[in-house]
């Protein structure tokens, strides 16, 4: 056994016993400074002498002095061990636990210090003590000295930090308090007078702690006050609405049950805003959680915005502003579920006309911020939309929009997304059907003249709206119009896609209409159009070929295609099937082509033109920066370079191979 004596000066020794705090305080520094270098050199034999005098020697001293100095060297040994200290805690816990019921009040003041500073190093590890520190800190907590009493309430709130934060804390003991909670509970149902709200605020901190007994004990009881309390809450529910939605998503499943049945309790309560029900501070609650990395909570606080609107629109449309662009952003939401959510609550806002137009600038501003939200939820958003609050209304608002707007690659890119849709869509069917019937239908043809003017943006959309609308002398007319500039790569893909389209079931009627030649001839003329643009290699040129040999050659009878209509041509128009009226595929006269059910052609044309020249300077300008740039860069990669020797021979005549010869 070692002996300690040698390891310790005597002089530190006698200074642990002196009366003077100073003293024995710097002893302990001493005592820590030993220790510390015999846990680096890993001596611990000597280590547990060291303990072992200072617990006889001192803390079991009948000196008041001396175990006053072996508390405080007791708790700088602890500090000079650090993570070593866990091996030692058996030898140095129980002498200063011992030392709680000493008579000195002064002693029991340092044994609340001593095992403070012992439990700030040890953390978690000293929990196998905490029966014996908890009946210490009930005792003391009723000490007859106010300084022992301050002691120990500082050394109760660090053990109940630990043991919160600790994973090695009895469950039996955890089972215990939650019994008297729910005994207390049931006390609290049967008193005839109960201030629920004050209770709340507490629960709604605990609510947040990351402990999960804690967590679930606060739910539960929120839960419960919120069934018993119910009108008395309603000042506080923005606060209980703030702790229960991020518990929605909790890892536990105990919580998510009990937080999910507390919010449902919560929304059925049907409170006024003269009640002191503060519908912009529940708002805030639901804005600031639409910000959560949990999906769940996010959808239930859009289903909170949802619920209010329908109960308080007025209230909830004054605070608009405050979370009209945090519901905005919502729309780049990883989750479907959550941006149909979103569109729900847009949608319902834009009931008033007013909100609805804010509501479809700020989309096109947004898909025009972000081309990747336009590429990935375009579809999904502008559809959604269409099905909430009728497709002709927001095709022709956005149609308004695109047609004023200035970034015209933008406007390109847009239109032809909404023309995609259009023709694609199983929400958007009614309008196509009204498209289709824009030569005979005024409605139809007020929708078409409407859509136009953006369509102007790209070639493709153009062509596409022709043929929804079968106005085939028109298509054939724009694609007559088309320019060498127009047509390039992009243009060329689009018109791809439009062949492929063409092959779906949405264009089967004109796939039909190819069977009666003679009633369709600028649809032929339209398509062979399409083919002469497209390059023979590529394969829509090949689709499109094969397409237009398929109608028998025997429906080509090329007297009776020349002959034109006998009579009235207004008569020919009169007497054709429904659903064919395509008397601008007719040989009729000029002022019935051009305007056609109150249609002027001419003047679209003249707009598409006009349209596209805007586009065609875009690109010329874009081209000579580029061009511009390149050229500066090159110039200066020039200028970096060493300058050539000049060729010697710059005098030398051509050679005679290079002059032209007789003859």
């Amino acid at each position: 056994m070692a002996d300690a004596s040698s390891v310790i000066p005597a002089a530190v020794l006698r200074n642990l016993a002196d009366k003077l705090y100073e003293k024995r305080k710097n002893a302990a520094l001493e005592v820590e400074g030993i220790v510390k270098q015999l846990s680096t050199t890993g001596d611990h034999v000597k280590i547990t002498a060291v303990i072992n005098l200072l617990t006889t020697d001192f803390t079991y001293s009948p000196q008041a002095n001396h175990r006053k100095g072996g508390l405080i060297s007791l708790a700088a040994a602890t500090v000079g061990l650090t993570t070593e200290a866990s091996q030692h805690l058996e030898e140095i816990v129980p002498p200063v636990l011992n030392s709680f019921a000493d008579q000195d009040s002064r002693v029991r003041y340092y044994a609340c210090e001593a095992l403070y500073n012992i439990a700030k190093v040890v953390r978690g590890d000293f929990i196998i003590f905490f029966n014996e520190i908890f009946d210490a800190l009930c005792k003391l907590s009723a000490d007859s000295d106010a300084n022992v009493q301050s002691a120990a309430h500082l050394l109760d709130r660090l053990v109940k930090d630990i043991v919160t934060e600790s994973d090695q804390f009895s469950h039996e003991i955890r089972q215990q308090a939650d019994s008297a909670l729910s005994e207390f509970l049931q006390e609290i149902k049967n008193s005839p007078s109960v201030d629920y709200g004050r209770m709340a605020e507490i629960l709604v901190q605990r609510a947040g702690s990351p402990d999960e007994f804690t967590r679930l004990t606060a739910i539960t009881w929120i839960n419960e006050f919120v069934k018993l309390g119910g009108d008395q809450l309603v000042p506080y529910y923005a606060d209980i609405l703030g702790a229960i939605l991020p518990c929605i998503s909790d890892k536990e499943d105990k919580i998510r049950v009990v937080a999910r049945e507390t919010n449902e309790e919560l929304r059925a309560i049907k409170a006024d805003p003269v009640e002191a029900f503060d519908v912009g501070a529940i708002l805030f609650i639901a804005r600031r959680q639409l910000s959560s990395e949990w999906e769940a909570t996010r959808i239930e606080a859009l289903h909170w915005i949802s619920t209010l609107l329908y109960r308080h629109r007025s209230e909830v449309l004054t605070f608009l502003n405050d979370i009209f662009d945090t519901l905005l952003k919502a729309l780049s939401d990883p989750s479907d579920e959550v941006v149909l959510l979103v569109l729900d609550v847009h949608a319902c806002i834009a009931r008033d006309p007013h909100h609805f137009r804010q509501l479809v600038v700020f989309l096109v501003h947004n898909f025009r911020l972000d081309n990747s939200l336009l590429e990935k939820r375009g579809a999904l958003i502008i559809r959604r939309l269409c099905v909430l609050l009728n497709a002709e209304r927001v095709y022709r608002e956005l149609s308004i929009i695109l047609e004023g707007e200035s970034d015209l690659d933008f406007a390109s890119i847009m239109v032809q997304a909404l023309n995609l849709i259009l023709i694609t869509s199983l929400e958007l069917a009614e309008i196509r059907d009204l498209l289709k019937q824009s030569l005979v239908n005024p409605a139809g043809k007020d929708l078409y003249v409407s859509l136009y003017a953006s369509w102007c943006h790209s070639p493709m959309a153009i062509i596409s709206l022709c043929f929804l609308a079968q106005t085939y002398q028109h298509a054939s007319s724009v694609i007559q119009s088309l320019l060498e500039e127009d047509i390039n790569v992009k243009l060329l893909v689009q018109l791809d896609k439009l062949i492929r389209l063409m092959e779906t079931p949405i264009f089967a009627y004109l796939r039909l209409q190819l069977l009666e030649p003679e009633r369709h001839i600028w649809l032929f003329k339209a398509l062979y159009g399409l083919l002469m643009l497209l390059p023979q290699q590529s394969a829509a040129f090949k689709i499109l070929k094969t397409r237009l040999k398929a109608v028998p050659s025997y429906l080509f009878d090329c007297e009776r295609l020349r002959r034109p209509p006998s009579g009235d041509p207004h008569q020919f128009l009169h007497n054709m099937p429904d659903g064919f009226q395509a008397i601008e595929d007719g040989d009729v006269t000029e002022d019935v082509v051009n305007s056609h059910n109150g249609i002027n052609f001419a003047a679209r044309l003249q707009q598409f033109r006009e349209m596209q020249h805007q586009h065609q300077v875009l690109a010329k300008t874009q081209a000579k920066s580029r061009n511009i740039s390149t050229s500066s860069s090159k110039e200066a990669q020039r200028e970096e370079e060493p300058r050539r020797p000049q060729s010697i021979e710059r005098n030398v005549p051509p050679s005679r191979s290079s002059k032209r010869g007789p003859g």
